[in-house]
């Protein structure tokens, strides 16, 4: 054992583990499903905010809602759907993937597993929503 200055026995100590530089987040799946979740709300959020402006223009001059409500008719807004389906959808699985990881021991050991399983119901789903909706889209 090493001695002090005092001469008294110290236990050894272990060495100390050198911090890795730069940032501690490494684009695990954690990370990627606290981002993803963060922009897919904010992105809902905006959606929600135009929706309702634009549902009150009636109120203010239903010739005008009827114009606004007829730009919204175009495949380019179609595809615009498809990306508002594809947040609302992917923010609703990772959202009650929180929620296990919140309550439950078990599903935090498990996060990466339940990220994977959010990423494949959301692909799933989609995979089901994109063919019907642009065949509405582009068959007017």
């Amino acid at each position: 054992m090493p001695e002090t200055s005092a001469g008294t026995l110290t236990a050894p100590t272990k060495p100390e583990k050198q911090r890795p530089g730069g940032t501690l987040y490494r684009g695990r799946e954690g990370m990627w499903s606290w981002v993803l979740h963060r922009i897919t709300g904010v992105a809902i959020f905006f959606f929600l905010l135009v929706h309702i402006l634009d549902t009150a223009l009636v109120r203010v001059s239903p010739e005008a809602y009827n114009a606004v409500i007829g730009t919204y008719q175009t495949p380019i807004m179609g595809l615009g759907e498809v990306a508002l389906v594809g947040a609302i959808v992917f923010h609703a699985f990772n959202g009650l993937r929180i929620i296990l990881v919140d309550f439950w021991a078990w599903a935090t050991r498990h996060q990466k597993v339940l990220f994977y399983i959010v990423v494949g119901l959301w692909v799933v789903t989609m995979i089901a929503f994109v063919p019907r909706h642009l065949i509405n889209v582009f068959s007017h």
